[in-house]
């Protein structure tokens, strides 16, 4: 995983009205947790921009006021109305102990039915993984060279070294649909 390095403020006060003062200076209220104690701080908006609007994975390098923290980003709220970020919360990670994550997807290679007139449909773009942080990939590649048409991949059918996979294994990661040429080329031939 790549690492994204963030220079954050403690927050000495808590409370609605010190959040809301933070947010009023172009900054946003943050949250660290998992480790020995929580951490309130505050981030500049403009420094997780490259963090958040990314469909990359990152470990956030913190350094809340000199004291340097791993952690990934865990929850982010947004305004319903404006879409503003209102706070983050961030989680500690350490070399020992296993993280829930999503992993983005990617498929790779051309399948069987995209060439008999289907066409491939990526129904899941993450997929939930645990493991150790060191452990987990960037993106999760899944080849769908052979995948006919008509046919799926699901998450029970997919496996990866050191890694859980935490979504329901019959869902659908990849799917190659019939086109309505490839329906017509199939009721001529007689299938």
């Amino acid at each position: 995983m790549k690492t994204f390095e963030l220079k954050g403020t403690a927050r000495p006060e808590l409370g609605k009205k010190a959040a809301k003062s933070v947010r009023s200076n172009e900054s946003i209220p943050c949250v660290l947790y998992g480790g020995k104690e929580t951490a309130h701080f505050q981030v500049e908006a403009a420094d997780v921009r490259k963090l958040i609007y990314s469909p990359e994975i990152f470990v956030v390098a913190l350094d809340i006021d000199g004291k340097k923290v791993n952690s990934i980003l865990k929850e982010i709220q947004f305004h319903p109305v404006k879409d503003t970020i209102l706070h983050i919360d961030f989680l500690e990670i350490f070399e020992d102990k296993p993280i829930i994550m999503e992993v983005p997807v990617r498929l790779t290679g051309l399948a069987e039915g995209v060439k008999q007139g289907g066409k491939l449909s990526q129904e899941m773009r993450k997929l939930k993984v645990r493991a150790l942080y060191k452990n987990i990939p960037e993106r999760l590649e899944i080849a769908v060279d052979n995948l006919g048409l008509g046919k799926t991949i699901q998450v029970g059918a997919l496996s990866f070294d050191n890694l859980t996979i935490l979504n329901n294994v019959i869902n659908v990661v990849a799917a190659v649909k019939l086109t309505r040429a490839a329906r017509g080329a199939m009721a001529k031939s007689g299938k």
